[in-house]
C-alpha cells in the first residue's frame, strides 16, 4: 500500500520516493511508488498533476490494493528500485484544496440550517457543486441556500483550524460525523473546529481562511434533490472579476453606473416589449394592404383566385401572416415561398370554401425541394435545401391548385 503523504500534509509539494513497480500502459509509464505526495482522482476530487523527475504526471489513479497509479507523459527509463523525486502543480492543488474545504463548510452550514444531507459532490474546471436532500418551495429553496452561504462565510472569516487524523471505526463512531463512513479498518476524519467533522480522503486547508470566500452561483433541482453550484478562492475571485466585467460591459451600454444597470435593463425591456407589440400591430395592417393590392391584381374568373408568388429573403413570419390575411377573403388559394442562398421555405393556405388539400400540394413541393413538410388541410408549410427547384415547385403547386 503507498504512504499518503497528502494525508499528511495537503501542502507538501516537493518529495522523494522509491519505485515498486513500474510497467507501460498504451505507449505510457505507470510508475508505483512506496509513497507519494501526488491525490488521486476519487471522492469528487480531481487528481493532482505535476512531475516526477523531469517527465510530466498527467494522471493518478487508485488502484483496489491501495496502491497509487502514477501514468506519466511519456516513458522515461525508469526501474523498480530508483529513487525519484515528485513535484505536485502548487496551484492546482491549492485550488482543489479550498475548493474541497469549502465544501465541507457549506455542506455543514446546509446541515445545521436545514437539517439537508450531502448526497453528492463533484468539482470541475470551473465550478464545484453538491446534491442536496432538499425538497421544498423554490422561495424556500433560494432562501435556505442564502442563509447556507451566510455561515459558511461566517466559518471561513472566523480562520478555525482544520485537521485531520486517522481513527478506528470504533473511534468514528463516537465522532459527530456529518456523513456515515463505511470504512472498516481505518477512518480519516477531516474536523473544522467547533463545526463539522466528516470522514473524507481528500486534501483540505490548514485553516479555513485559506478558503477565501464561498460564493453559491447557481442551484435547481434535480432529481428530487437540490443542486447548487459554488467557487470559492481563486475561483471566487475569477468569477467576480468576470461578473463585474459583464456589468459594468452593460452598464456602458447605457451611460450609467453599474449599480443601477439592472434598472435600465428593465426599462429597455419594458420599452421593447411595447415596440414589438405595436410592430405587430402594423405588420397585421401592411399584410392586410398587401393582401388586398395582391387580390385586386386577379381578375375575376370562374374558379378559386390562386395568389402564388415567390420572395427573396422574406420573414417567414412575415410570410406566414401575409397567407392568413389572404385566405381571410373567401374563395383564395395563397401558395407563397421565401429563399435566400441555402434553404427555401414555402406557405400554402386555402379559405374555408375552397377544396384543394394544402398538405397533399406542400408534400408534392417539398419532395422537389429535398425537404419536409406538413400541416393542416387549409394550412401548411414546409422547405428544402433544393432552393434551385424552388420556381418549379411552385409551378407545380400552383398547377395543382387550379385542378
Amino acid at each position: 500500500m503507498t504512504t499518503k503523504l497528502y494525508w499528511q500534509d495537503s501542502h507538501l509539494t516537493r518529495f522523494t520516493a522509491r519505485v515498486e513497480e513500474t510497467f507501460l500502459r498504451e505507449g505510457r509509464r505507470v510508475l508505483i511508488l512506496d509513497r507519494t505526495a501526488f491525490y488521486p482522482t476519487g471522492g469528487g476530487q480531481p487528481g493532482d498533476t505535476g512531475f516526477i523527475d523531469a517527465t510530466a504526471v498527467v494522471d493518478v489513479s487508485a488502484g483496489d490494493d491501495g496502491r497509487i497509479l502514477h501514468l506519466l507523459a511519456g516513458d522515461p527509463p525508469v526501474a523498480a528500485g530508483d529513487e525519484v523525486s515528485g513535484e505536485i502543480d502548487w496551484d492546482r492543488r491549492r485550488d482543489f484544496l479550498q475548493q474541497h474545504t469549502g465544501q465541507h463548510i457549506l455542506s455543514q452550514a446546509f446541515f445545521q440550517l436545514s437539517g439537508a444531507e450531502t448526497r453528492g459532490f463533484r468539482m470541475g474546471d470551473n465550478v464545484a457543486e453538491i446534491d442536496l436532500a432538499l425538497e421544498a418551495r423554490p422561495e424556500e429553496i433560494a432562501e435556505a441556500v442564502a442563509r447556507a452561504e451566510e455561515l459558511a462565510n461566517r466559518v471561513v472569516f472566523d480562520n478555525r483550524d482544520v485537521r485531520s487524523r486517522e481513527v478506528t471505526p470504533d473511534e468514528a463512531a463516537r465522532l459527530p460525523l456529518r456523513k456515515e463512513s463505511f470504512i472498516t479498518d481505518c477512518v480519516r476524519v477531516v474536523e473544522i473546529a467547533d463545526f463539522d467533522f466528516s470522514p473524507c480522503g481528500g486534501t483540505h486547508a490548514r485553516r479555513t481562511g485559506e478558503v477565501g470566500l464561498v460564493a453559491v452561483r447557481s442551484w435547481e433541482r434535480a432529481k428530487r434533490m437540490t443542486r447548487v453550484q459554488f467557487v470559492c478562492g481563486g475561483r471566487a475571485l475569477a468569477d467576480y472579476r468576470a461578473a463585474n466585467q459583464t456589468a459594468l460591459s452593460v452598464a456602458r451600454q447605457f451611460s450609467v453606473a453599474r449599480d443601477v444597470a439592472p434598472e435600465s435593463v428593465a426599462r429597455l425591456i419594458e420599452e421593447n416589449k411595447r415596440l414589438t407589440s405595436r410592430v405587430k400591430a402594423l405588420a397585421g395592417l401592411a399584410a392586410k394592404t398587401e393582401a388586398d393590392e395582391l387580390l385586386a391584381a386577379i381578375a375575376p374568373g370562374g374558379g378559386p383566385r390562386v395568389v402564388a408568388r415567390l420572395f427573396d429573403d422574406r420573414d417567414f413570419d412575415e410570410l406566414k401572416l401575409l397567407a392568413h390575411r389572404l385566405v381571410a377573403h373567401a374563395g383564395v388559394i395563397a401558395l407563397l415561398a421565401t429563399r435566400d442562398r441555402e434553404m427555401a421555405r414555402l406557405v400554402f393556405a386555402r379559405s374555408a370554401d375552397v377544396a384543394p388539400d394544402m398538405q397533399i400540394l406542400m408534400r408534392a413541393a417539398c419532395e422537389r425541394l429535398g425537404g419536409r413538410g406538413g400541416g393542416k388541410p387549409d394550412f401548411a408549410q414546409g422547405g428544402g435545401p433544393l432552393v434551385s427547384a424552388l420556381e418549379s415547385a411552385l409551378s407545380a403547386a400552383t398547377a395543382g391548385a387550379h385542378g
